[in-house]
């Protein structure tokens, strides 16, 4: 039996603890209330006897004082819940020496593992897990209430983020970097103006994205869109300029010609400039911005021509990579980058289809950009096309008082995620139990997630005025409340959940791909659904249905189940929880089939929603990959490819990364180890190296995808 602490570590059952704890209480009372050594034995052969794989610590004393008043032993019990009070008190002194004497030492490889971005050997990267194992320390101690805490340690919710929680800042957002630009804003007490060139406006952008980053947790969103305005202001600079020192010594076919080879330098060094300053740059927390490129050219863009040249130019640096220490060209991490289809780029005789060709080599050699289908999100958001936050959630559409949409310069809240599979085991097959259990969990992650919300209402507009001040959010007045912000829907609040795939296979007994599994799945995600609408009704704020990303989070959930429930075939024996609603790895199923199964869950769950597909290595069939866009096109809002073929990040190496004897990761050509310094895009998707597609589809594009 193990048993989960209040730190939330794992320890192996003790007998003699519980002995040893009842023994001092006995020495307190007199000798006709002492409890004898073999009923105290009895009370711990009773706690075994509930064949537990895994029980927390309060609960072992819950059921030692419910076998003290059993025993009639009334004031004994007394002295073992005044003893437990005392442990309490002591505990909540201190609780966090391990953790962080862990950290230094690099003992700590939860920590090591949960974020890829982040290297716990660098001191300022340290310095941020410090502040967070403290803040993780308090949530759980002091600012939850008992029974969410324990709902988190027993993985049937998961509160994201509690090392952030004790600090006034909030998840994600989409910078409203247009009225940044255009009206200038403030950093660090000083005033930056509106740009007058491209080059200077993206210097400015990536100062702004830093210090957005320094100030909240989750990822931010960039539009790029609204760089071509600045791009023109060079044109008319250069033209300018020539003009002037060519005094018709030239042609005006040359001096467009001069004109144009100044736009396309400084175009690229500003491209550049994004790319290797979000690369180097390091936020407060120790890593770099976890930032989004949103790629979009809209039809009636003023711009249009001007961001074509830059979408195309952010597309060629990407392809490129960056070098790494030793000059081998490498993929960034971030910039992520989220290219958009529309009629004029969908590779079917449109106007930039050029530009997407550029993006499918990229997926094949780099894994971005993702893409969004202009035509489905209209579908899914009332005909308006915008950024992620970040790069996976998705705010709902909000209007102003003048009644036009407004996306940028809204956030998200928080989230709190559903372990699905859990409350299907705990039902026992029984469906009627099942939806009983699944309101009563739906009402923690409410009561979880109304934590989030309110620990964001005294925040003032000064915690963080790049945020609510000057512009990436809001223009407030110094010291004024955010709370306005956080109702009528501006920003979200969001309901995350992992495993639809195992609740069907256990409530119904099959996959949620077969007929009876995907009606029943169908209703589990229009109750969460219409249960997140009916908290916005209720409430006036945000709630919002989000297909989790959290990676990490599969394999939690599944750990703590395999632990508490032992091995439960197709559920528990994997290692990881399917994410969201995402067909298994294991099923026989195609990408185009995976993906037209999928898209009916993305109408559903539009606080957030992406598909993804393993693909073989692609650069040489590029073909069936434009195939496959074209697909995703007219039939999925939001997919993204994640390749078999790793990549090392130290040495250039691009083939399978294997586990070693040590069961960690190891590039075969430099034997390096270091998670941070390499691609395993398995790990990204699940992926445990069953084949991932059914060989027996015979449709000559289909089997060109799957390189079979």
């Amino acid at each position: 039996m193990k048993v989960i602490k209040r730190d939330g570590s794992v320890v192996n059952y003790d007998r003699s603890k519980i002995i040893t704890a009842i023994r001092k209480a006995n020495t307190e009372v007199t000798e006709e209330d002492k409890l004898s050594q073999d009923r105290m034995e009895a009370i711990a052969d009773k706690i075994e006897g509930t064949m537990r794989a895994r029980i927390l610590v309060e609960d072992i004393q819950d059921l030692v004082e419910q076998g003290l008043v059993a025993e009639n032993k009334f004031h004994l019990a007394k002295k073992y819940i005044i003893y437990r009070y005392n442990r309490a008190l002591v505990r909540k002194a201190n609780t966090t020496d391990e953790s962080i004497l862990s950290l230094l030492r690099n003992e700590n490889k939860e920590l090591a593992e949960e974020n890829s971005n982040k290297n716990t050997m660098i001191a300022a990267t340290q310095r941020d897990y410090i502040a967070g194992e403290v803040s993780r320390d308090l949530t759980r101690r002091i600012l939850l209430p008992e029974y969410i805490s324990k709902a988190h340690d027993e993985g049937a919710i998961h509160f994201h983020d509690a090392d952030y929680f004790i600090q006034p800042i909030f998840n994600c957002c989409l910078i409203n970097i247009g009225d940044m630009l255009d009206n200038g804003t403030v950093m660090n007490g000083k005033l930056i103006e509106s740009p007058k060139s491209f080059q200077v406006a993206c210097t400015v952008t990536t100062q702004i994205i830093a210090c957005v980053a320094s100030n909240q947790y989750g990822g931010q969103s960039v539009d790029m869109s609204h760089l071509g305005k600045y791009l023109r202001r060079s044109r008319e600079k250069f033209r300018k300029q020539m003009t002037y020192q060519c005094a018709g010594a030239v042609d005006e076919a040359t001096l467009e010609r001069l004109v144009n080879d100044r736009v396309r330098d400084e175009m690229k060094s500003g491209v550049q400039t994004i790319q290797y300053q979000i690369n180097t740059l390091m936020t407060t927390n120790g890593q770099s911005p976890f930032v989004t490129l949103f790629l979009n050219l809209r039809e009636d863009d003023p711009y249009l021509e001007e961001n074509a040249m830059i979408v195309e130019e952010v597309l060629r640096q990407r392809l490129e990579g960056i070098k790494n220490e030793k000059g081998v060209y490498i993929t960034p991490a971030f910039p992520k980058l989220v290219y958009v289809l529309d009629e004029h780029n969908c590779l079917k005789g449109g106007k930039y289809d050029y530009i997407t060709e550029l993006a499918v080599k990229c997926s094949a050699k780099r894994m971005y950009p993702d893409y969004i289908s202009a035509k489905k999100m209209k579908e899914n958001y009332e005909g308006n096309v915008f950024s992620p936050m970040g790069c996976r959630s998705f705010l709902a559409p909000w209007k102003d008082e003048n009644g036009n949409y407004k996306f940028e310069g809204r956030f998200n809240q928080g989230v709190v995620s559903l372990n699905l599979p859990q409350v299907g085991i705990l039902a026992k097959g029984d469906e009627v139990e099942f939806w009983r259990l699944l309101d009563e969990r739906l009402k923690l992650c409410f009561d979880a997630l109304m934590c989030r919300h309110n620990a964001l209402k005294s925040v003032r507009s000064d915690s963080s005025p790049i945020h609510w001040q000057y512009g990436a959010i809001a223009r407030l007045p110094k010291g004024a409340s955010i709370e306005p912000l956080l109702y009528g829907g501006y920003s979200s609040i969001s309901l995350g959940y992992i495993g639809l795939y195992e609740v069907t296979k256990l409530v119904k007994g099959c996959s949620h791909t077969e007929p009876e599994g995907e009606e029943f799945a169908q209703r589990v995600m229009q109750h969460l659904r219409s249960t997140c609408d009916r908290w916005k009704k209720e409430t006036n704020i945000g709630f919002a249905l989000y297909g989790t990303p959290a990676e990490s989070l599969c394999y939690r959930f599944a750990r703590i189940d395999k632990e508490r429930f032992g091995t439960i075939p197709d559920v528990t024996d994997k290692g990881y929880y399917t994410n969201s609603y995402h067909v298994d790895v294991r099923e026989q199923i195609d990408a185009f089939d995976k993906f037209t199964f999928e898209s009916q869950f993305q109408k559903i769950s539009t606080g957030g929603c992406i598909s993804y597909v393993e693909i073989p290595n692609m650069r040489h069939n590029l073909e069936a990959l434009k195939e496959l866009v074209r697909f995703i096109y007219d039939n999925i809002q939001y997919a993204e490819f994640n390749t078999k073929s790793d990549y090392c990040q130290c040495c250039g190496f691009d083939g399978e990364i294997v586990l070693n004897e040590d069961n960690e990761w190891e590039c075969p050509d430099c034997h390096n180890t270091d998670r941070t310094k390499m691609n395993v895009t398995r790990r990204t998707c699940g992926y445990l190296g069953e084949n991932y597609w059914n060989v027996g589809k015979t449709k000559e594009i289909r089997s060109r995808v799957l390189h079979i």
